[in-house]
C-alpha cells in the first residue's frame, strides 16, 4: 500500500512539473531589440474627416525580437517648408516579431498643411524603415 501511495505520488509530481514547465515556456520572456530595430510600413495614407486630417500607417516588425516603447511620430510643413506641428503615436506593449499594427494621427485642418512626414523610434533605439506597397492590416480583436 505505501508503495503504490509512493507511486501515485511521483506520477502526480512529474505530471504538476511538466504542467508548469510548459507553462513556463508559453509565457517566456524575450529580449527586445537594443539598437537599430528593423520595419515594414505602408505610404502614409492622408485623407479629410470631419475639421481633421487624419494619417494611418501600417507597421510590421520584420526584426529578429520584439520592438519595444515603439513612437511613431507626424510632422506637417507648409509650402515654404515651416513645421506646423503634427501628432504622435506609442505603441501600448511591444510588437511582436512578424506583427503588424496601424498608426494613426489626427491633425486639425487647415490650408496651410502641405505635406507630411513621419518619423520613428523605439525605446532602445533608432528605427530602420522600409516602404513596402502593402501589409495585411491586423485582424480586429475579438
Amino acid at each position: 500500500m505505501v508503495g503504490s501511495i509512493r507511486g501515485v505520488a511521483a506520477v502526480v509530481v512529474a505530471v504538476t512539473l511538466g504542467g508548469v514547465q510548459a507553462a513556463e515556456a508559453q509565457n517566456k520572456l524575450v529580449n527586445p531589440v537594443y539598437g537599430e530595430a528593423q520595419i515594414q510600413i505602408t505610404k502614409p495614407a492622408t485623407k479629410v474627416v470631419g475639421s481633421d486630417v487624419v494619417t494611418t500607417v501600417l507597421v510590421k516588425n520584420v526584426d529578429k525580437a520584439p520592438i519595444a516603447g515603439f513612437v511613431a511620430e507626424e510632422y506637417w510643413y507648409d509650402r515654404a517648408g515651416n513645421a506646423l506641428g503634427g501628432g504622435s503615436y506609442r505603441h501600448p506593449k511591444p510588437i511582436q516579431v512578424g506583427e503588424v499594427i496601424v498608426c494613426t494621427f489626427k491633425t486639425p485642418r487647415s490650408t496651410k498643411l502641405d505635406r507630411n512626414q513621419v518619423g520613428f523610434s523605439h525605446a532602445h533605439g533608432p528605427i530602420k524603415k522600409t516602404i513596402v506597397p502593402k501589409l495585411d492590416a491586423p485582424k480586429p480583436a475579438k
